[in-house]
């Protein structure tokens, strides 16, 4: 019995925060096809190749970042007949949460590379449906895990920690609820002891992030406003 021939590539939706705003890591297509459109980053997965391993590659030589270091998980398969002109391919997506990191360098296929605000619509292939799953998966991890922290530096204020939710959620939150949430929720920060140095006005303290896996209770968006 005969069975189709099937390509496999891996795609990332890299988010992180940049002055306020959710940023995703896109790269200028060098080659057809879709020479000269934004697209994630991403590539032909090699025969001898792990999925992970695929990712993390292809997000080097793309990008000349290296990692990601920070939160890495499979979002999804996408394999609709159609999505790629070359024949035949099946892309596994994975979602990168990063704090903000250096400007990238494109490389290999890639004319240009750059962080981009999340909205960009236009890009390559499929890439603007899995973009917007990326930005729903993260949008709804917010809700329910720390992984709000994947955007922060090792230490950061609870400011900072609402700026993320902010950023991600496209909306304002209320300061006051914010940091009675995120200081009450059990395992989600702890303090470090320190406070900030060198800026202007009062102190803040610093957290790390907590033990938790899972937010109980959850922090929701509805209840955020005021």
């Amino acid at each position: 019995m005969s069975h189709p021939v099937f390509a496999v590539t891996v795609d990332l939706v890299v988010l992180t925060v940049r002055e306020g705003a959710l940023n995703a890591l896109l790269v200028q297509r060098g080659l057809e096809p879709h020479l000269g459109r934004w697209a994630l980053p991403g590539g032909f997965v090699h025969a001898d190749e792990d999925l992970t391993a695929a990712a993390r590659r292809e997000l080097g030589e793309e990008t000349g970042l290296d990692g990601p270091g920070g939160h890495l998980e499979q979002l999804g398969t996408y394999g609709a007949p159609d999505r790629d002109p070359r024949g035949r391919v099946v892309t596994v997506a994975y979602l990168a949460l990063l704090p903000d990191l250096p400007t990238p360098t494109a490389g290999t296929d890639a004319a240009e590379a750059a962080w981009l605000p999340v909205g960009r619509h236009g890009l390559a292939f499929d890439h603007d449906r899995i973009l917007a799953d990326g930005v729903e998966r993260a949008r709804s991890k917010l809700e329910y895990t720390p992984l709000a922290t994947a955007f922060c530096p090792p230490e950061f204020t609870i400011a900072a920690l609402r700026q993320v939710y902010e950023a991600v959620w496209g909306e304002p939150i209320d300061p006051r609820n914010f940091h009675r949430k995120a200081t009450t929720t059990p395992g989600f920060v702890e303090p470090t002891g320190s406070t900030t140095a060198g800026e202007p006005g009062r102190p803040a303290r610093l957290y790390r992030r907590g033990e938790a896996t899972l937010l109980n209770p959850p922090i929701l968006r509805r209840r955020l406003d005021g």
